[in-house]
């Protein structure tokens, strides 16, 4: 009796130290991330973080290359890399930002390149390099800086990788009078899938709803107008069931984001629509920012601006409120819409550029 008692107590002992030693080597659960909503200040250039609330947490010099001017910053998924495409007069380039030591570091000194996309795990970005004239599709390391060449389209002008996943959509166009085409690509863009072709329209700014179901777009007419009035549409996530939400302002750059629940997209309108010298000009343009309700196809006008121009809308992490550019006579101003009390504020307005939320 004393020996089973003893050899139970050993036992026991043996059975404590191996749980201990799987609780030690278990990994330290990660603190949960914070979103940050991250700025570009224009004079003088420096990189402004709020948090959550709008509560200012910093402020980070930049110092640019002579001669350029940052076009928009782009972040990934999860991280403190922020992707700055600038334009310069020797041409364009993408720029990988610290936004927590100001460094910076030149993606592709090779060429000129323009960014497409961050890929889905925050470590890699898909750029298109013009290098002696020779397009390519390439994705770089953020740390590394390794390049690979990705076998797509080389006349691919938009990327969009699928949430939580390898797959990705790319959109390119061999020129006026050829429309466009969606493709779906799997492996690294060596299994294709063609998901969309519109021959009488270019499609720009086609993306994934967070859930992975759905894709919008935006249709620009296949003319020589730089700037006109396009459509909002939304597809199946295999490319069935597409269909016009609503019309949209097109040829400026603009994209419509999808809510955080996927219920809603905020996109931009044109409002003088019949004004040609805004076809021409965009310091002639009039627009306002809208949401539309996916399922229902029920419009809210979210600005009710009379004159200037209205930039991409950012959803807050939460989905109420969204942020946005105002441009009015050639002076930019960061402003934020709540969605629940209506209120619109300036949340910069210093002359501003960009904005993007980081998850840290």
């Amino acid at each position: 009796m004393k020996k089973s008692s003893k050899y139970r107590l050993s036992h026991l002992s043996s059975l404590i130290l191996y749980l201990s030693s799987l609780i030690s080597c278990s990994p330290t659960p990660q603190p949960p991330a914070k979103n940050i909503l991250a700025a570009i200040r224009l004079n003088p250039p420096a990189l402004i973080q709020f948090s959550e609330d709008l509560a200012p947490l910093s402020e980070l010099p930049l110092s640019l290359p002579a001669d350029c001017g940052i076009y928009d910053i782009f972040s990934p998924s999860r991280g403190y890399t922020l992707a700055v495409e600038i334009s310069c007069s020797f041409g364009q380039s993408v720029l990988f930002l610290n936004a927590e030591t100001g460094s910076v570091t030149q993606a592709f000194p090779q060429g000129d390149s323009h960014f497409l996309a961050w890929a889905s795990n925050s470590k890699s970005v898909f750029l298109r390099v013009d290098n002696a004239s020779n397009p390519t599709i390439m994705r770089v390391n953020a740390e590394t800086l390794a390049a690979e060449i990705i076998p797509i389209n080389e006349f691919t002008y938009d990327l969009a990788p699928k949430p939580e996943g390898f797959d990705f959509t790319f959109t390119f166009s061999y020129g006026f009078g050829f429309g466009s085409e969606i493709q779906l690509a799997k492996d690294d863009g060596r299994i294709i899938q063609l998901l969309y072709a519109d021959p009488l329209h270019y499609i720009s700014f086609a993306r994934w709803s967070p859930d992975g179901k759905q894709i919008a777009f935006i249709k620009i007419p296949d003319s020589q107008i730089p700037f006109t009035v396009g459509e909002l549409w939304v597809m199946d996530a295999d490319g069935s069931n597409p269909r016009k939400l609503a019309d949209a302002d097109a040829g400026h750059g603009y994209a419509a984001n999808w809510s955080p629940d996927g219920k809603r997209i905020a996109f931009i309108v044109r409002e003088n629509a019949g004004d040609e010298s805004a076809n021409v000009s965009a310091e002639a343009l009039v627009s306002n920012l809208y949401v539309v309700d996916v399922a229902t196809g029920d419009l809210a006008q979210i600005t009710s601006f009379n004159e200037g121009r209205v930039e991409t809308a950012h959803w807050s992490p939460d989905g109420e409120a969204l942020f946005f550019l105002r441009v009015l006579n050639g002076k930019m101003e960061l402003q934020v819409r709540d969605l629940l009390t209506d209120e619109i504020k300036a949340l910069l307005a210093e002359p501003a550029c960009c904005l993007s939320w980081m998850r840290k």
